[in-house]
């Protein structure tokens, strides 16, 4: 009987080809798994992208694209006062299709830590954004302004992209009468989050509009800041957003100002108010800028007249 052999020089290593065939199976098997993996933390990503898109993207059937937000003190004002102020807006917003947002100003009071209470129209904002996650627009207007021409939208009136461009003031001192920092000349409707007006002092807080989304978190955090808030600002609200509009560049490359009589018009004993600023039959709205701090004056008496005009208006439509 005859025996193989080793080759010569060596020894013949036991089991190589088993081992060398279970080392092959087995990169095949990691090879294999990784791919499987890869696939399945692909289709997670890709699935939850979607999810996320879909849930950013959907917006529910009847959703109003622009809310109007009004910031009511009933501490301070005739239930009188505030009827008339709820049915005109409430009849502005049926004929269009928005909706209204009513607050008061006393549910922000714990969050004002001792500031004037005119600082609430900024918690009432995000408050109203909150409510709203898939509304476009917010129109903060003044419980102290009416408006007169209830058939103009705000689409065709100021939002429209080539309504919004022929408004644009460009180059214009933001804080009037010669603030060194003036409105970017480059700007074009895309670039806008902020719509404001100025009077012949300051930027106007009583009638202006914001587009939801990330920018207008940051613009109302930044706004409401403690620092800002326990300054003492004369203006309270007023020289706060002057500062940071004018010390922020990124607000600034956000912000359009428009013609102070387009969303903004002031009645004839407003301070501030210049010839071009006071309120004209056919001016979307008047404000009573002013009426709740002057003695003198009395925002109810100085409603009521354009009230009654509303009201006819109104009335004959």
């Amino acid at each position: 009987m005859q025996f193989a052999l080793p080759p010569r020089g060596g020894t013949l290593p036991l089991h190589s080809s088993g081992r060398s065939r279970l080392s092959y199976q087995r990169r095949r098997q990691l090879k294999v798994a990784a791919v499987i993996g890869l696939a399945v933390i692909s289709l997670f990503c890709i699935f939850s992208y979607l999810r996320s898109s879909s849930i950013t993207s959907f917006v529910p059937a009847g959703t109003s694209g622009i809310v109007i937000v009004t910031v009511l003190d009933r501490a301070a004002l005739s239930e009188k006062y505030i009827h008339r102020i709820k049915k005109n807006r409430e009849d502005y917003v049926k004929q269009h299709g928005y909706t209204n947002f009513f607050a008061d100003v006393s549910d922000y009071e714990s969050t004002l830590d001792n500031a004037p209470r005119s600082w609430a129209m900024v918690p009432a904002l995000r408050h109203a954004m909150t409510l709203h996650p898939h509304s476009a627009y917010f129109y903060h207007l003044s419980p102290h302004a009416l408006i007169m021409e209830p058939s103009k939208s705000l689409e065709s009136h100021i939002l429209g992209k080539n309504r919004l461009e022929s408004l644009m003031l460009k180059n214009v001192p933001v804080i009037p009468p010669n603030s060194v920092v003036k409105t970017l000349p480059h700007l074009t409707s895309k670039d806008i989050e902020l719509v404001f007006t100025i009077d012949d002092a300051d930027l106007s807080t009583g009638s202006f509009v914001i587009r939801q989304g990330e920018f207008a978190n940051f613009f109302l955090d930044v706004w409401f800041n403690p620092l800002y808030r326990n300054y003492n600002f004369v203006k309270a609200e007023t020289h706060a957003l002057d500062h940071i509009v004018q010390w922020h560049p990124t607000i600034l490359a956000r912000l359009a100002l428009v013609p102070q009589r387009t969303i903004n018009a002031y009645s004839k004993d407003s301070p501030g108010v210049s010839a071009d600023g006071i309120y004209r039959d056919g001016d979307f709205v008047i404000r009573f800028h002013g009426c709740e701090s002057d003695p003198v004056r009395s925002c109810d008496k100085e409603m009521e007249l354009y009230y009654d005009w509303w009201e006819k208006k109104v009335d004959d439509e």
